[in-house]
């Protein structure tokens, strides 16, 4: 299955569970894999026969500016979720946040979530 990556999206937002993280806020980084068929774009060479990945990303940043969710695991999923019903020629995605100051105590270059999700759960 052919499929469209963003990698290392990178966003300022309020999620987590302390208070000092919704108020405060911090970097979140995002990948997406959205897997669709895309034969018929290589073959015609024009837009409209794929997926605009600048409309998956500016969907991210809709989602991430408009929410302070207490989880990234819900994080994740309402990007998977909002994609998914979006583009209904994607038939599975799989959503990466990771999350580089979470708050713990030790070293550590990030914690994350993926979750992956089927245009046949909508």
């Amino acid at each position: 299955m052919d499929k469209i990556v963003l990698r290392d999206m990178k966003f300022y937002g309020y999620h987590g569970v302390f208070p000092e993280e919704r108020e405060k806020g911090q970097n979140f980084y995002i990948d997406v894999e959205a897997y669709l068929d895309l034969r018929r774009a290589g073959e015609t060479d024009e837009l409209e026969d794929t997926v605009d990945y600048s409309k998956i990303y500016d969907i991210i940043k809709y989602i991430n500016e408009n929410n302070k969710f207490r989880l990234i695991e819900t994080f994740a999923h309402i990007i998977s979720r909002e994609i998914l019903s979006t583009f209904r020629q994607i038939d599975r995605i799989v959503v990466r946040v990771r999350k580089p100051e979470a708050p713990i105590e030790g070293e550590f270059k990030w914690v994350g979530v993926e979750v992956e999700r089927f245009s046949n759960e909508l």
